[in-house]
């Protein structure tokens, strides 16, 4: 009985082979040190800005009128957050801004969320000619809406009020959500979906229990940029806010400079310092849905 034997490689192809097929060659500890070094020097340009704040906003007015002010205050003091707090009714506007930031946030998602999905999982011609207006209205000036804008909430009572504010929030916000959006529904494989419809899923069970959880990072960074995005928000809130007990926080900052352009540097530093605190505890509490999505996807995937 005849047997086949398969013809065996010498061993000089064999070594070739091997390194054809080798790993990509390690970096250099040169290289790796530099690495470490630019991204060192990144992250101090990315702090510096929030490092000086924390000083200014602790720094006596005897260190602001220094000619070469250090980063440690030689004598610091919390009058200027004493101020801060004082003259202006900060605590209200922060739960202005917070209010409106979180149902703009809220609101837009809930729009762009669905309409994201089906400008890319409904194939119709008026696809890109949404997407291509999307990217277009992001064009616009904020001059040039202002006023007709000013002038639609006028004739249905908003002006000067929180749902009107928000209401522009959520228009001025969704095209880029909705951009956001649409390119995370289109990283995801049409495959599961139609895999779990074989299955016996109906469409909204393979909304809910499919698409959403894989979607989870897009929506939690999509909402993370419309509440930074509401909540630093001043020329909108500007026009349509005159009542002071609605004023948003960044108005209330506003007034910590004078008519003539000259800024009281210590009380609006400490301001500042409170305003960036709500931002960075948002994303805290939200980066954790983000993590839990990105795993969800991979594990899904």
């Amino acid at each position: 009985m005849a047997t086949s034997t398969l013809p065996v490689a010498p061993p000089v192809q064999r070594r070739r082979r091997q390194r054809d097929v080798a790993p990509m060659e390690r970096v250099p500890p040169i290289m790796r040190a530099l690495q470490y070094v630019a991204l060192a020097a990144y992250l101090v340009f990315l702090a510096f800005p929030l490092v000086w704040l924390v000083s200014t906003s602790f720094a006596s007015p005897r260190d602001l009128m220094r000619l070469h002010p250090g980063i440690i205050p030689e004598s610091p003091t919390l009058d200027n957050f004493v101020q801060a707090f004082g003259e202006q009714a900060l605590g209200q506007s922060a739960l202005n801004s917070f209010v409106v930031a979180v149902a703009s946030a809220i609101l837009t998602v809930l729009v762009a969320l669905p309409a994201a999905y089906a400008v890319v999982r409904l194939r119709t011609r008026a696809a890109k000619p949404i997407l291509g207006w999307v990217l277009v209205s992001q064009l616009f000036p904020f001059i040039l809406l202002v006023i007709p804008i000013f002038l639609i909430l006028r004739s249905v009572g908003l002006t000067d009020s929180r749902p009107g504010l928000v209401l522009i929030y959520v228009v001025w916000i969704l095209p880029f959500a909705l951009w956001m959006l649409q390119g995370y529904v289109r990283e995801l494989p049409r495959d599961i979906e139609e895999a779990a419809m074989v299955d016996g899923a109906s469409q909204l069970q393979v909304l809910r229990m499919i698409v959403l959880p894989l979607l989870l990072p897009g929506i939690v960074a999509t909402t993370l940029f419309g509440f930074i995005t509401a909540w630093n928000e001043f020329f909108f809130a500007l026009v349509l806010i005159k009542n002071p007990e609605l004023q948003t926080l960044p108005l209330a900052l506003a007034r910590f400079v004078g008519l003539e352009g000259v800024a009281r540097v210590g009380p609006l530093a400490a301001g500042a310092l409170l305003a960036t605190l709500p931002s960075l505890a948002f994303f805290g509490f939200i980066q954790k849905g983000l993590v839990g999505g990105m795993l969800a996807g991979a594990t899904k995937g």
